[in-house]
C-alpha cells in the first residue's frame, strides 16, 4: 500500500479518452487519468527483459541512491554558483541497459532509478514498438489544444518503491504506465507558497522543499492547508499531467519495478 501523510486528497477523475469530460478537463488543464486511449499498446511488454535484448547499445543514464528518495538537482547550477556545500542526494551513472537490468535485478538496499529519453540509438523491435503508439491520438491533442509538439519522450524504470518528491514541469505531459503501479499526488500551482520552492538559483529549483512524510511545520508552517489529488497508475493508463501542476511521483512499495513513458 502507498502511505497516507494525512494531506486531504480527492481521487483524480478516471475517464475514456472519448468522453467529453476528459477533454473538458484536458482543455481546463486539469489531470485526469484515461483508460483506454491505446497510446502505448506496442509497449506494455517492455519487461526488464525485453529491454535488455532490445534496447539497443547507447548508454542510459541512472541514478543510484541509498534512500528511495530521488529529488532532482541541475549540476549546472552546482558548478555556475560553486555551491561547495551541495551534497548531490543521488549518484548519476551512465551504462548500457543490459547492464542496468543486471544491477536491478541484482540491487540489495541500493535504489536505482533509471531516466533516459528515447533517441536514435535504441534497437529496431523498440523502434517497432514506438512507431506504432497511438500517435494520431497525441497530434490531435495538441492541435485541438494549441500545444507545441508532444516528441520528448523519456522512459523511466524504478526500483519499488522509489519516489521522485513534489516539483512541477514546464510542458505539458502525458504519462503512460507500462509495468506495475505508480502513484502521483498533485497539488494545482495556486498551492506554490505551501510548497515553499528553493530558490530559482538553487540545484532544486522547480523542487518543493517540503517533505510530504513530516512537513516541518516548523519550518513550512503553510504546508499545513496543503490539499491535493491523487491518481494511481496501471498498465495502459494515461495521466494528463498540466504543466506547472505540482506533482509527487511513488512506485508501489513491495510490487518490482516499475516502467512508464512520458510524452512532452
Amino acid at each position: 500500500d502507498f502511505s497516507d501523510y494525512g494531506i486531504p486528497l480527492e481521487i483524480a477523475p478516471r475517464l475514456s479518452c472519448t468522453d467529453p469530460e476528459a477533454n473538458r478537463l484536458i482543455t481546463s488543464m486539469m489531470p485526469v487519468v484515461l483508460t483506454d486511449t491505446n497510446l502505448v499498446t506496442t509497449a506494455l511488454k517492455w519487461d526488464l527483459d525485453y529491454l535488455s535484448k532490445h534496447f539497443g547499445n547507447g548508454d542510459c543514464t541512472v541514478y543510484e541512491s541509498d534512500s528511495v528518495i530521488f529529488k532532482y538537482y541541475d549540476d549546472a547550477k552546482v558548478k555556475e554558483h560553486r555551491l561547495k556545500n551541495f551534497s548531490p542526494p543521488t549518484r548519476r551513472r551512465e551504462m548500457k541497459m543490459g547492464q542496468f537490468v543486471e544491477r536491478l535485478k541484482n540491487a540489495g538496499r541500493t535504489k536505482y532509478y533509471l531516466q533516459q529519453a528515447m533517441n536514435e540509438t535504441v534497437g529496431p523491435n523498440i523502434v517497432l514498438d514506438f512507431l506504432g503508439f497511438n500517435w494520431e491520438w497525441v497530434t490531435r491533442q495538441q492541435k485541438q489544444n494549441g500545444w507545441g509538439p508532444l516528441t520528448s519522450n523519456l522512459l523511466l524504470v524504478a526500483t519499488e518503491g522509489n519516489i521522485t518528491p513534489t516539483h512541477y514541469d514546464e510542458q505539458q505531459n502525458f504519462f503512460a504506465q507500462l509495468r506495475g503501479h505508480k502513484r502521483f499526488l498533485l497539488f494545482s500551482p495556486d498551492q506554490y507558497k505551501c510548497l515553499y520552492p528553493h530558490p530559482v538559483w538553487h540545484p532544486h529549483d522547480r523542487q518543493s522543499q517540503v517533505d510530504l512524510a513530516s512537513r516541518d511545520l516548523d519550518h513550512f508552517p503553510l504546508a499545513a492547508q496543503l490539499h491535493g489529488w491523487e491518481a494511481i497508475l496501471g498498465p495502459g493508463d494515461v495521466l494528463y499531467l498540466p504543466m506547472y501542476w505540482w506533482h509527487q511521483v511513488e512506485s508501489a512499495p513491495c510490487c518490482g519495478y516499475t516502467v512508464s513513458i512520458n510524452f512532452w
